[in-house]
Protein backbone atom coordinates (compact mmCIF):
# COMPACT_ATOMS: atom_id res chain seq x y z
CA UNK A 1 0.00 0.00 0.00
CA UNK A 2 2.88 2.34 0.74
CA UNK A 3 4.32 1.64 -2.68
CA UNK A 4 1.05 2.52 -4.40
CA UNK A 5 0.80 5.79 -2.45
CA UNK A 6 4.36 6.64 -3.38
CA UNK A 7 3.70 5.81 -7.03
CA UNK A 8 0.51 7.87 -6.94
CA UNK A 9 2.36 10.81 -5.43
CA UNK A 10 5.11 10.51 -8.06
CA UNK A 11 2.55 10.34 -10.86
CA UNK A 12 0.77 13.43 -9.46
CA UNK A 13 4.07 15.30 -9.17
CA UNK A 14 5.06 14.34 -12.71
CA UNK A 15 1.65 15.42 -14.08
CA UNK A 16 1.73 18.70 -12.14
CA UNK A 17 5.24 19.57 -13.30
CA UNK A 18 4.49 18.81 -16.95
CA UNK A 19 2.06 21.73 -17.28
CA UNK A 20 1.53 25.26 -15.89
CA UNK A 21 -0.35 23.91 -12.88
CA UNK A 22 -0.09 26.91 -10.55
CA UNK A 23 -1.04 29.38 -13.26
CA UNK A 24 -4.11 27.30 -14.08
CA UNK A 25 -5.00 27.02 -10.40
CA UNK A 26 -4.80 30.80 -9.90
CA UNK A 27 -6.92 31.32 -13.03
CA UNK A 28 -9.57 28.86 -11.82
CA UNK A 29 -9.65 30.49 -8.37
CA UNK A 30 -9.87 33.98 -9.90
CA UNK A 31 -12.67 32.92 -12.23
CA UNK A 32 -14.59 31.27 -9.42
CA UNK A 33 -14.17 34.32 -7.19
CA UNK A 34 -15.30 36.75 -9.90
CA UNK A 35 -18.19 34.47 -10.92
CA UNK A 36 -19.52 33.83 -7.41
CA UNK A 37 -19.61 37.43 -6.16
CA UNK A 38 -22.56 38.54 -8.33
CA UNK A 39 -24.51 35.59 -6.97
CA UNK A 40 -23.79 36.60 -3.36
CA UNK A 41 -26.33 38.36 -1.10
CA UNK A 42 -27.06 42.01 -1.74
CA UNK A 43 -25.03 43.17 1.26
CA UNK A 44 -21.83 41.80 -0.29
CA UNK A 45 -22.45 42.92 -3.87
CA UNK A 46 -21.64 46.36 -5.21
CA UNK A 47 -23.66 45.98 -8.43
CA UNK A 48 -26.78 44.03 -9.17
CA UNK A 49 -28.98 43.07 -12.09
CA UNK A 50 -27.80 43.10 -15.68
CA UNK A 51 -24.38 44.34 -14.59
CA UNK A 52 -23.78 40.93 -12.98
CA UNK A 53 -23.91 39.08 -16.31
CA UNK A 54 -20.41 40.15 -17.47
CA UNK A 55 -19.06 39.04 -14.11
CA UNK A 56 -20.46 35.56 -14.48
CA UNK A 57 -19.31 35.28 -18.10
CA UNK A 58 -15.79 36.51 -17.35
CA UNK A 59 -15.55 34.13 -14.42
CA UNK A 60 -16.63 31.17 -16.52
CA UNK A 61 -14.14 32.05 -19.28
CA UNK A 62 -11.31 32.33 -16.74
CA UNK A 63 -12.17 28.94 -15.25
CA UNK A 64 -12.20 27.42 -18.75
CA UNK A 65 -8.83 29.01 -19.56
CA UNK A 66 -7.35 27.64 -16.34
CA UNK A 67 -8.60 24.15 -17.15
CA UNK A 68 -7.35 24.50 -20.72
CA UNK A 69 -3.74 24.93 -19.65
CA UNK A 70 -4.03 21.95 -17.36
CA UNK A 71 -5.24 19.62 -20.09
CA UNK A 72 -3.59 21.28 -23.10
CA UNK A 73 -0.34 22.92 -21.99
CA UNK A 74 0.47 23.88 -25.59
CA UNK A 75 -2.15 26.64 -25.31
CA UNK A 76 -0.38 28.30 -22.37
CA UNK A 77 0.64 31.51 -24.17
CA UNK A 78 -2.81 32.31 -25.53
CA UNK A 79 -4.53 31.31 -22.30
CA UNK A 80 -2.09 33.36 -20.24
CA UNK A 81 -2.60 36.50 -22.29
CA UNK A 82 -6.40 36.10 -22.36
CA UNK A 83 -6.53 35.43 -18.62
CA UNK A 84 -4.55 38.58 -17.90
CA UNK A 85 -6.73 40.66 -20.22
CA UNK A 86 -9.97 39.30 -18.77
CA UNK A 87 -8.73 39.82 -15.21
CA UNK A 88 -7.86 43.42 -16.06
CA UNK A 89 -11.25 43.97 -17.71
CA UNK A 90 -12.95 42.48 -14.65
CA UNK A 91 -11.50 45.31 -12.60
CA UNK A 92 -13.81 47.71 -14.43
CA UNK A 93 -16.73 45.46 -15.38
CA UNK A 94 -17.15 43.21 -12.36
CA UNK A 95 -17.31 44.58 -8.80
CA UNK A 96 -13.71 45.81 -8.92
CA UNK A 97 -12.64 42.43 -10.24
CA UNK A 98 -14.04 40.48 -7.33
CA UNK A 99 -12.97 43.10 -4.80
CA UNK A 100 -9.47 43.10 -6.34
CA UNK A 101 -8.86 39.50 -5.24
CA UNK A 102 -10.10 37.97 -8.50
CA UNK A 103 -8.16 40.48 -10.58
CA UNK A 104 -4.92 39.90 -8.68
CA UNK A 105 -5.30 36.11 -8.86
CA UNK A 106 -6.09 36.36 -12.58
CA UNK A 107 -3.09 38.55 -13.36
CA UNK A 108 -0.75 36.30 -11.35
CA UNK A 109 -2.23 33.16 -12.96
CA UNK A 110 -1.99 34.61 -16.46
CA UNK A 111 1.61 35.60 -15.87
CA UNK A 112 2.48 32.15 -14.54
CA UNK A 113 0.82 30.50 -17.53
CA UNK A 114 2.61 32.78 -19.99
CA UNK A 115 6.03 32.35 -18.34
CA UNK A 116 5.91 28.56 -17.89
CA UNK A 117 8.27 26.52 -20.06
CA UNK A 118 8.26 22.74 -20.52
CA UNK A 119 11.01 20.87 -18.71
CA UNK A 120 13.98 20.16 -20.94
CA UNK A 121 16.72 17.59 -20.45
CA UNK A 122 19.80 18.81 -18.63
CA UNK A 123 22.85 19.55 -20.72
CA UNK A 124 25.18 17.58 -18.42
CA UNK A 125 23.85 14.17 -19.45
CA UNK A 126 25.41 11.93 -22.01
CA UNK A 127 23.71 9.57 -24.42
CA UNK A 128 23.13 7.02 -21.65
CA UNK A 129 21.21 9.51 -19.53
CA UNK A 130 23.78 9.51 -16.72
CA UNK A 131 25.68 12.65 -15.83
CA UNK A 132 29.15 12.88 -17.28
CA UNK A 133 32.15 12.99 -15.02
CA UNK A 134 33.86 16.36 -14.61
CA UNK A 135 36.61 16.87 -17.15
CA UNK A 136 35.12 14.45 -19.68
CA UNK A 137 32.97 15.38 -22.57
CA UNK A 138 29.87 13.64 -23.75
CA UNK A 139 29.81 12.45 -27.34
CA UNK A 140 28.13 15.21 -29.28
CA UNK A 141 26.53 14.82 -32.64
CA UNK A 142 27.47 17.39 -35.22
CA UNK A 143 24.75 19.86 -36.15
CA UNK A 144 23.25 19.43 -39.60
CA UNK A 145 24.94 21.48 -42.31
CA UNK A 146 23.20 24.77 -43.07
CA UNK A 147 21.02 24.82 -46.13
CA UNK A 148 21.05 27.86 -48.39
CA UNK A 149 18.07 30.23 -48.19
CA UNK A 150 16.41 28.33 -45.38
CA UNK A 151 13.21 29.99 -44.20
CA UNK A 152 12.90 29.94 -40.38
CA UNK A 153 9.14 29.37 -40.58
CA UNK A 154 9.57 26.28 -42.72
CA UNK A 155 8.20 27.56 -46.02
CA UNK A 156 9.78 25.94 -49.06
CA UNK A 157 10.54 27.89 -52.27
Amino acid sequence: MLLSRRQGRQRWRRWRRSRPFWGGLFAVLAGAWICVLPLAPLKIMLQQGVAGIPSVLMGIVMVVLGLTVWFSPQQRVLAGVLTTLIATAALVLSNLGGFLIGTLFGIVGGGLMFAWQPHTARHGTGSTGSPTAPGTSAPESAPPPPTPNRDPQGAQP
